[in-house]
């Protein structure tokens, strides 16, 4: 009698769960209205999930009325206007091509890693508007282009231009990442004695190893993975490995330097995380200098004087000069709301300096 009230218990379930849940898209309506068709949704959903494919359906959308467009609105010269945008009237949309406006930012990138002074970065990309289109034209080139990268937010080039020019991520960030992806790809070519852009699958793990000594074991197999290897893979097996650093004519990078994005991004929300659990405060608690150094201090032991500075000056937003010294009574009156300096922490380029010493043995 039990096992049929069951029965009957998980039916009644079941049909409710039937009754109500969402049923799951059929993305294959998209293939007859998306522009090229079949074959080109095919390419845009390749690998993604219906989260992700949502963003693809907007973008493509967003895209087609973004051309109806001739004019922008201007936004007028309110405080809270980025100043690169500040204009009253109407702006001309220009209507660049996708693979335009990435050639632009990366031209924009260049100029920016050879400035010797660093102006503010919205100063510096109306300036360099300026210098490419014209003080008369780069009003209309700032609105296309901002109307465009905050657009098309599954596109990596635009989506971290975005993020920068915005303040949502320091520039550090992508220079930081960009360097990485570089050495990595030097100490490739280094191994690749007869210079033919092959390497082993053991030369290429044990490269992957040497660059990343702190990564886990299951993130050296993602890396591998993403690079070509798999379970038949034998450690004589050749790879291409300049393939992995191409990109396509959108800017969009192979998974291999995708993956390596996604673990970095992942791994800082990690190291976030074991920054709270060592306070062992909640978001909303107050969190002084002094606790946060000692926190980053446990959980980061090898972190050098200057590297703590620098993450204790983004957290309470001060300047360098003005950090008082370690034991000062100063330390003390500076505090901020955890989740505040977190936040802080998390547009910056804030990474683990050395393993976390292992617990003492009970």
């Amino acid at each position: 009698m039990n096992t049929l009230k069951e029965r009957d218990q998980f039916f009644s379930e079941l049909q409710e769960i039937q009754r109500t849940s969402t049923p799951r898209p059929d993305w294959t309506k998209c293939e007859d209205v998306v522009a090229g068709g079949p074959e080109r949704w095919q390419m845009l959903a390749k690998g993604k999930n219906s989260d992700e494919l949502v963003d693809v359906l907007l973008e493509e959308i967003g895209e087609g009325l973004l051309r109806e467009k001739d004019f922008f609105p201007g936004l007028g010269y309110g405080e809270a206007i980025p100043p690169f945008l500040r204009y009253d009237g109407l702006v001309e949309n220009k209507k660049p091509t996708k693979k335009d406006v990435v050639n632009l930012l990366k031209d924009a990138w260049k100029e920016r890693l050879a400035e010797e002074q660093k102006e503010k970065f919205p100063d510096f990309f109306f300036n360099f508007l300026e210098r490419r289109f014209g003080p008369s034209d780069a009003i209309a080139w700032a609105y296309t282009i901002f109307e465009n990268i905050k657009l098309f937010r599954s596109n990596e080039v635009m989506s971290q231009f975005y993020a920068v020019l915005m303040g949502k991520r320091k520039e550090s960030v992508y220079v930081n990442q960009t360097e990485t992806v570089a050495q990595l790809l030097k100490e490739m070519t280094n191994a690749d004695s007869q210079n033919e852009g092959l390497l082993n699958m053991e030369q290429f793990s044990t490269i992957l190893r040497s660059t990343f000594p702190l990564k886990k074991e299951e993130q050296i197999q993602e890396l591998m993975e993403a690079g070509g290897w798999h379970p038949d893979s034998s450690n004589a097996d050749l790879l291409n490995y300049r393939s992995l650093f191409t990109e396509d004519k959108e800017g969009q990078s192979e998974p291999f330097v995708q993956k390596l994005w996604e673990q970095y991004m992942s791994e800082k929300d990690e190291y976030l995380q074991e920054i709270k659990q060592e306070l062992g405060l909640e978001l909303r608690d107050e969190v002084t200098l002094p606790k946060l150094r000692g926190a980053l201090m446990n959980i980061d032991p090898s972190m050098d004087k200057q590297t703590l500075s620098t993450y204790m000056s983004q957290a309470f937003q001060l300047p360098m000069s003005e950090l008082p010294e370690e034991g000062d009574e100063k330390e003390q009156g500076i505090l901020t709301w955890l989740c505040t300096a977190l936040e802080r922490l998390q547009v910056a380029d804030i990474r683990r300096m050395g393993p976390r010493e292992p617990e003492p043995a009970s």
